[in-house]
């Protein structure tokens, strides 16, 4: 009976998986608005009744991909913080690291705006989506702060939201410089702005 059990669930964790992967696939090639569920499911080689055992929605579908992606940066900046980097240090990192990460999945940014325009739940993409990535970031400057090693006249959210920003920019940046060029530089000069007076971290 515990091997049937463990059987089918390693083949809802492959129909789950197989779904994801066709969603990202379709989101990157024609966009999520002109990505339909019976298209994923198509893809995915799987019924289209199937998905709703998964997902209510294709935004879900989009919570859960950008909930993966976040989760790779925040292991990456998870065992840097071992090595007692300083937050200035560990911001640039998470930067860098999120920019690598977008840079492979390109589709992510662009669905901020088009799931929010397309969507009948805004709210939940605007609220639930992006926060995922601006929290890693105010946890960061919250401690830098702390230290004494950012500016503190800015509140968090406001230094947060223009890194944001950054991603979102330069997504559709027609300078002819790579994705991850270009966020690193104008990341060095936001993160130059935040530096506390009279601090080098450099």
């Amino acid at each position: 009976m515990t091997e049937k059990i463990s059987l089918r669930k390693q083949k809802k964790l492959q129909a789950r998986q197989k779904i994801l992967l066709a969603a990202a696939n379709l989101f990157e090639n024609q966009g999520f608005a002109n990505t339909s569920i019976a298209g994923i499911m198509q893809a995915a080689e799987l019924g289209v009744g199937t998905f709703y055992n998964y997902f209510n929605s294709k935004e879900e579908v989009l919570l859960t991909l950008a909930k993966i992606l976040r989760e790779e940066v925040e292991e990456n900046i998870s065992a840097a913080g071992k090595v007692k980097q300083s937050s200035f240090e560990l911001l640039e990192l998470c930067c860098v690291c999120t920019a690598k990460v977008i840079d492979k999945n390109r589709f992510i940014l662009p669905l901020f705006i088009s799931a929010s325009e397309h969507s009948d739940k805004p709210e939940q993409i605007s609220q639930s989506l992006s926060p995922g990535f601006g929290e890693m970031f105010e946890e960061i400057i919250l401690r830098g702060q702390e230290r004494g090693e950012f500016r503190n006249d800015v509140p968090t959210n406001i230094i947060s939201e223009m890194i944001h920003s950054i991603y979102q920019t330069t997504a559709f940046s027609k300078l002819e410089i790579s994705f991850q060029e270009n966020i690193r530089l104008k990341i060095k000069i936001l993160l130059d702005g935040i530096r506390a007076k009279g601090e080098n971290f450099l």
